[in-house]
């Protein structure tokens, strides 16, 4: 099955579902969600599932789904600021008075 980006509001993470049946949650990228924004502050991938690109399924998947509902990104998180560096064409998720902060 192909890996799964979904949303655990419950839990305030992004999950990236993997495994032979897609069911095991293979990382996450932590949130705060405030008014408007959304500040990630934590992404991790399980070491059984590394080196298989499944990070930048999740922030790509996070940050989609940010742009679908008109969040602004706080990237506080290394690994998704790293990723959005690397990825200019989300960057315009950052809002401009902040993205120098941000090394973006």
């Amino acid at each position: 099955m192909e890996p799964q980006v979904i949303d655990r509001p419950e839990k305030s993470r992004y999950e990236i579902l993997a495994g032979d049946d897609g069911t095991e949650t293979a990382g996450f990228a932590e949130y705060h969600l405030s008014e408007g924004e959304i500040a990630f502050i934590h992404t991790e991938i399980d070491p059984r599932f590394g080196g298989q690109g499944l990070g930048g399924l999740l922030a790509r998947g996070a940050l989609d789904d940010a742009r679908a509902r008109g969040l602004h990104v706080l990237p506080y998180c290394p690994f998704i600021r790293g990723w959005i560096g690397k990825h200019p064409e989300y960057a315009d998720l950052v809002p401009e008075a902040r993205r120098a902060r941000f090394g973006l």
